[in-house]
């Protein structure tokens, strides 16, 4: 019988107490935790780490959070990985731009460690009764996806998406000509059993769509709604 391995995770924070608790309470629940202070040595270390997960302080010295998610997003074997910021920016503006930028989640300081495992676990978690079996490429208009490979690609030219924009635009495509509320798209892409304001999915439903392009009107408003992936394309303006 094989032993799974526990999940690794990656914080960043230029406080060493900020640190220290985070560490206590994650290796608490079993997680694999590396800490750092120094955010120069950030990309570095999560190379060589290869975290599961990054938690990141914004309002860092010499290379702050946003800058670091940015790099993290860049680099090929990284860019894949999930994002939590940790920081003491709580205005609407700044949590939407970081959203906007590359992140998972954003929890405000000063935070309670409880939340934040359950936001960590959230993430982290996969959902056992989510079927193995569906299909492993899936196309709609130009879009398609590899299940297996984790690539998207947009009319024969690869996009890349975070973690959370695959698993957005997968559900979406699996589920198309269904509207999906934004409560329903919040449990089922970010496991939110608690209400967790919509506006995450506005936002990154507004990213994906401009990664998609010239297809982003596959992607429908239900207005006071949610979205819903087109089961035909208005062709109305093409002939315009």
């Amino acid at each position: 019988m094989t032993e799974t391995k526990p999940k690794k995770i990656l914080v960043v924070d230029d406080e060493s107490d900020v640190t220290e608790l985070l560490a206590y309470n994650l290796r608490s629940k079993g997680f694999a935790v590396e800490t750092l202070n120094n955010p120069n040595s950030s990309i570095g270390l999560a190379r060589t780490f290869m975290p599961d997960l990054v938690i990141l302080d914004i309002m860092m010295p010499d290379l702050n959070g946003i800058q670091i998610c940015r790099m993290l997003r860049a680099d090929a074997k990284l860019k894949q990985v999930p994002v939590i910021f940790l920081t003491a920016k709580a205005e609407e503006p700044d949590r939407i731009h970081g959203l906007e930028i590359g992140a998972d989640d954003y929890i405000c300081k000063p935070f309670s460690p409880k939340e934040l495992l359950l936001r960590v676990q959230s993430i982290l978690r996969r959902s056992p009764d989510r079927p193995a079996e569906g299909p492993k490429r899936i196309q709609v208009g130009q879009i398609v996806i590899d299940v297996e490979r984790h690539e998207t690609t947009v009319q024969g030219q690869p996009v890349d998406l975070t973690a959370t924009e695959f698993k957005l635009l997968r559900l979406l495509m699996e589920r198309r000509g269904r509207v999906q509320t934004r409560e329903h798209l919040l449990i089922n892409v970010w496991n939110y059993e608690t209400e967790i304001e919509t506006r995450t999915v506005d936002t990154h439903v507004r990213r994906l769509r401009e990664k998609l392009g010239r297809e982003a009107d596959w992607i429908e408003t239900i207005r006071g709604v949610g979205y819903r992936m087109a089961a035909e394309r208005k062709v109305a303006e093409a002939t315009a």
